[in-house]
């Protein structure tokens, strides 16, 4: 049984994109559903989509490809924040991602969000993961 939801739909989103899967299927809580959020708005999967399947809800997530060889958009995904050892900060010490490329996602007072967002409202908080 797997305790880190985040990790685990982090890795489900990395196998799906190395596999070039059309849609993979995470469990919905309210952090994954944030995440899913975020990634249509950044550009980095094509959709998403809730359903409810025996009494339990899942995000289908269709992930982005381009070109013939269907290259990924999303080239790493990281889990930066663990539950052993949990990275915090405040908007002015959130990373820039390759120069402002890639992006950070952070779990704030105000919800999850990118790093630009949080940087913009003065909002700091835990680093959930980077995308890029």
């Amino acid at each position: 049984m797997n305790n880190d939801i985040i990790s685990a739909a982090i890795t489900t989103i990395r196998n799906g994109n190395m596999r070039k899967s059309p849609v993979i299927r995470i469990p919905a809580t309210g952090t994954t559903r944030g995440i899913g959020r975020v990634l249509p708005e950044e550009g980095f999967v094509k959709s998403i989509a809730e359903h409810k399947e025996n009494q339990q809800y899942f995000l289908d997530i269709g992930l982005k490809y381009r070109g013939r060889k269907r290259k990924a958009y999303i080239t790493a995904i990281q889990r930066i924040s663990k539950p052993g050892l949990r990275i915090y900060s405040d908007h002015r010490g959130i990373p820039r991602i390759l120069g402002g490329m890639g992006i950070a996602i952070s779990s704030t007072s105000r919800g999850i969000m990118t790093d630009r967002d949080a940087r913009q409202k003065k909002i700091g908080g835990e680093i959930v993961c980077c995308i890029y």
